[in-house]
């Protein structure tokens, strides 16, 4: 309950100090949840005849699923390429897993689940601007392959899914980072210019020398690898873990 409200308090301190970031966060996460919601409706509608999993169940994967992902937040990978706050995580692999599973909608559930129970075991240490760019950009991830598999569950599918779905997180981490969370964190996370934040990118690369190769050389690389990783660990994992689940389901 402490960790709770601490995190609570954290939040309202960050709603203070940054009305627009919090803005964002709501826009964004309602519009990532209503594509979801809509994609799989749009499904269950051209597909009546599809499979039905009960609510215990799909709650009971979802939560599995995102216990997992939040456990595999905390395993990081450092880049030599970007500066020391950037690292990679596998915490997509189980997300795009229950996405696959039961669909874009829960894909999005269990990262947002993954996500506050990240929050709640560890507060946040970026004022939430991390939780809120994993968030994001896992969703601009998993959403689409989701929907792209949904469809047609083959392997091709499934493939086609993963290169969109790493690409449009790739384009959107490129937006997000260059005019929302680059800019939030400099302000929430004691003040500081967003050019100093550049200069930490300098500093382990010294091609780096303003916002737009700040995000071409670190940012964008960043992304094209976690989620190029993420897809191939899914494709040699997935056909015997759906296989096994799907005879408990």
């Amino acid at each position: 309950m402490s960790k709770l409200k601490e995190l609570l308090n954290n939040f309202s301190h960050a709603m203070e100090n940054e009305i627009g970031f919090v803005i964002a966060v709501v826009v964004f996460v309602v519009a990532l949840f209503a594509l979801a919601i809509i994609a799989d409706r749009s499904y269950r509608k051209n597909n009546p005849n599809a499979p039905v999993i009960g609510r215990t169940k799909k709650v009971t994967v979802i939560g599995a699923f995102s216990a997992l992902a939040a456990v595999l937040m905390y395993l990081e990978i450092p880049l030599f390429f970007a500066p020391s706050f950037y690292k990679i995580d596998f915490s997509e692999v189980p997300v795009l897993i229950c996405g696959f599973l039961l669909g874009p909608a829960s894909a999005a559930a269990s990262e947002a689940v993954k996500i506050l129970i990240k929050l709640i075991i560890h507060p946040t240490s970026t004022a939430f601007v991390g939780e809120f760019a994993n968030f994001v950009v896992g969703c601009a991830f998993v959403i689409p392959a989701s929907i792209i598999y949904q469809k047609h569950k083959t392997r091709k599918r499934a493939v086609i899914g993963m290169v969109s779905g790493t690409l449009i997180s790739t384009c959107l981490g490129m937006f997000t980072n260059a005019f929302i969370l680059l800019p939030a964190f400099a302000v929430l996370y004691g003040g500081m210019p967003v050019d100093a934040l550049i200069a930490m990118g300098t500093e382990v690369n010294s091609a780096i020398n303003g916002m737009f190769t700040f995000i071409l050389l670190a940012v964008t690389p960043l992304n094209l690898i976690k989620f190029g990783l993420v897809s191939l660990v899914v494709f040699l994992i997935y056909k015997k873990i759906s296989t096994l689940l799907k005879m408990k389901l």
